[in-house]
């Protein structure tokens, strides 16, 4: 009897796990740049004095999907999105080099150039400053101009050029805070092949109506392992009925 508790205890608590990536998932199906997850488990025998003769669920990993986001044309200047594989570098919480898809920028009131979410965009020496009363243009390869709105017109300085880079997907991590780092903490290397789609934003590679269809599938494998669960009290009810009428 204790071989299906093992078996429908640890399915339900990991299918309820799996629930909960799922919906993280379709919380953040309309957030920029964002990357899905998906959990993965497998079956281990128990290993003990005697025969290995239960099983129970682990969750072997949670996987990043890296696909791409569907493009999304904003007429910002300010929004940019990483076209096919590459990483827009920005400064973590902190102060390290992190990465993200996100490339909705801003300008806070220091000058320097942001994410929505308050991360500096690190440049090839740094953080980015941009001087005041400037238009700004970013071109396909990161390097940002400034258009000065009073004096000379068409006059264009170069201020910087953000970091893109292109680490190995199977080497980053996803961190608390939503951005990818390499396993080794070290920053990865500027990649010149990495490009940028300029006055456009990259949504979440989140598929909603699979998400959705996988949301109705765990809460049905949760069910049944409840119901194993019931099965198995049941069962254990009938035996000590019939041990005692014996």
């Amino acid at each position: 009897m204790d071989r299906l508790i093992y078996t429908a205890m640890t399915g339900a608590k990991h299918a309820f796990l799996r629930q909960a990536g799922v919906a993280h998932n379709l919380a953040n199906a309309s957030t920029t740049g964002y990357r899905s997850q998906e959990h993965q488990f497998r079956a281990v025998q128990l290993q003990g004095e005697g025969f290995p003769t239960r099983a129970f669920t682990v969750d072997a990993s949670v996987k990043d999907v890296m696909d791409q986001g569907p493009m999304m044309y904003t007429g910002r200047s300010l929004d940019v999105a990483v076209q096919g594989k590459g990483w827009i570098a920005v400064q973590g919480a902190d102060g390290q080099e992190a990465y993200t898809r996100a490339g909705s920028l801003t300008v806070n009131a220091n000058g320097l150039l942001q994410t929505q979410e308050g991360q500096n965009v690190l440049g090839e020496a740094g953080p980015i400053t941009i001087p005041p009363d400037n238009g700004i243009t970013i071109a396909p390869d990161g390097t940002i101009s400034v258009i000065p709105t009073f004096g000379v017109p068409n006059t264009t300085n170069v201020v910087g050029r953000m970091k893109l880079v292109n680490p190995a997907e199977n080497q980053l991590v996803r961190g608390g805070d939503g951005l990818f780092r390499q396993q080794s903490g070290q920053p990865a290397n500027l990649d010149a092949n990495v490009r940028l789609a300029t006055e456009t934003l990259e949504g979440s590679n989140v598929n909603v109506v699979d998400a959705m269809v996988d949301m109705i599938s765990v809460a049905r494998q949760f069910e049944m392992q409840m119901k194993m669960l019931q099965t198995a009290d049941s069962n254990a009810k009938a035996a000590a009925q019939l041990l005692t009428v014996s």
